[in-house]
């Protein structure tokens, strides 16, 4: 299934949640919304299930009106972070709720409602914890419980909050992937939000960047991390280094000085230069844009860093720089940095 956002703005009293958000997301695609708190992304996620509705603008499902459907017309399935399950219930009627309460035609015999929830619980691995009750199991198998339920109404689209925001690193991580996998395997339109970029990298077909209530780009995970659109986005995603500058005349310049670097367009006025820390080179002082003197070096794992203050205008600037292991590099020496892929944007 398809899901258009077309214009929507949702305001809370004097606060502008989302203003004027368009968004195509495309049938059986997995998508992220990735932002700060406070940028809308869970408020939009919210309005396409239809927990909650726009002050203007419409949601379009397969080309038809959304606005007009309740959540259960919509034949959407929801997970939350901090699971929502049932604990008076076992495992398995935990993931049967949603087929037993349905009425009507839609009402399947028992039979089909065991067959459908045992096949749910050998697809997300825990068809061994069936008679379980919550408070018996890990943080990462209620979640792969709530994944079940959500599935069992066999939904077109799977709207995920913050799944796996309360469970340590190491779970996150293989949950991660297990849900990527799954999703590959099933029918299914998937809108994740989320706050932590791997994930968001990992685990979707395109990230959509939200900040303040807009978006700031929608792409690729490589896009939105090795061609970002905004300083935003590029601040957002990965670590950054950000060295000041002056763009005139098509330059970048430090001061009065020169620094060989392009400006990409900018125009005239001050600068900001982004770079990625293992596009940043430390080299001699006497050929690179930026020199400075070291202050620290820190080594933790495979990673080695350098604080460097730098001289600027308004006073000396510390960069953290990436420092390869096999480089010696001691307190007080003086170094240049010279970032080799950068973007600029107006300060």
């Amino acid at each position: 299934m398809s899901i258009d956002v077309v214009g929507v703005t949702k305001r809370f009293k004097s606060f502008t949640a989302l203003d004027n958000v368009s968004l195509e997301i495309r049938s059986g695609e997995l998508v992220a919304l990735l932002g700060p708190s406070g940028s809308g992304k869970t408020t939009l996620l919210r309005i396409i299930a239809g927990l909650d509705w726009p002050d203007a603008g419409a949601v379009r499902f397969d080309g038809e009106d959304a606005l007009d459907r309740s959540v259960r017309e919509r034949n959407v399935g929801f997970v939350f972070q901090h699971y929502a399950l049932f604990r008076h219930m076992s495992v398995f009627e935990n993931v049967a709720f949603g087929l037993r309460v349905r009425r009507g035609a839609d009402k399947l015999p028992e039979a089909a409602i065991r067959a459908k929830v045992n096949e749910l619980l050998s697809l997300v691995q825990i068809d061994w914890l069936a008679e379980r009750y919550p408070a018996q199991l890990s943080g990462g198998q209620r979640q792969r419980v709530a994944l079940a339920r959500a599935l069992a109404i066999s939904p077109r689209v799977l709207l995920l909050d913050e799944p796996f925001g309360a469970l340590d690193a190491k779970v996150r991580k293989e949950l991660r992937r297990w849900l990527r996998h799954l999703h590959e395997e099933l029918p299914v339109t998937s809108v994740l939000v989320t706050h932590d970029q791997e994930e968001a990298l990992e685990l979707a077909d395109r990230v959509v960047v939200m900040g303040r209530g807009k978006i700031e780009q929608v792409g690729t995970p490589a896009d939105v991390y090795d061609d970002p659109a905004t300083a935003f986005v590029h601040d957002f995603i990965g670590e950054t280094i950000a060295f000041p500058g002056l763009a005139r005349s098509g330059s970048l310049y430090l001061g009065d000085r020169a620094l060989g670097l392009d400006a990409q367009g900018l125009g005239d006025g001050p600068a900001r230069i982004l770079a990625r820390p293992h596009d940043v080179e430390i080299a001699d002082p006497a050929a690179s844009p930026f020199a400075g003197r070291v202050l620290a070096v820190r080594t933790f794992g495979p990673n080695r860093r350098a604080d460097v203050e730098i001289a600027n205008d308004g006073g000396p600037l510390v960069i953290e720089a990436a420092v390869p292991r096999d480089q010696s590099l001691d307190v007080g020496t003086k170094v240049g940095l010279k970032p080799h892929r950068y973007k600029v944007f107006a300060a």
